[in-house]
């Protein structure tokens, strides 16, 4: 099955980025992508929907793992539909190379493994185990932009 077809299957419905354009430009200069040979780089992505960071706040404080794994699955979503729109359908994904993440934790706030998991777990179910899940670092951090508690980085080996 392909990864367009397991979406639609899944009931998940992306950004569209030409329309609502990429929510990362609006706190600097940056764009959104960039292909260097067979390799898409996305910039990082917040779990932002409808111009509203959603789950703000700190893991271990005032936000429960399950609310970081929802943020991050969130965030997980808006990497999609960045992979849609810089090549035009999810298709062209040969692989997840890896994701870098922050989680925003109290200092003694160990579970962050398990908010990544909420990216992890969606890439593997669009993308299937053997191409959606790549090389994988967490790592806790004080604040992110905008209060969101959750942030990922990812790269794609594309066709």
């Amino acid at each position: 099955m392909t990864a367009e077809a397991r979406l639609t299957q899944l009931g998940i419905t992306l950004p569209n980025y030409i329309v609502q354009p990429f929510a990362g430009a609006k706190y600097g200069k940056m764009r959104p992508f960039r292909i260097v040979g067979p390799v898409l780089y996305l910039c990082g992505h917040v779990p932002e929907l409808d111009d509203k960071v959603r789950y703000p706040g700190k893991l271990g404080q005032t936000l429960t793992t399950e609310q970081g794994y929802q943020a991050a699955r969130i965030a997980g979503i808006n990497v999609l539909a960045g992979v849609r729109h810089a090549l035009g359908s999810l298709d062209r994904v040969e692989c997840l190379v890896r994701s870098l993440n922050f989680v925003v934790c109290a200092a003694d706030y160990f579970d962050i493994n398990q908010v990544a998991n909420g990216v992890t777990d969606l890439l593997a179910e669009v993308f299937g185990p053997e191409r959606g899940i790549g090389c994988r670092a967490t790592i806790g951090v004080e604040a992110l932009t905008q209060n969101a508690c959750f942030e990922t980085w990812t790269e794609f080996q594309i066709a």
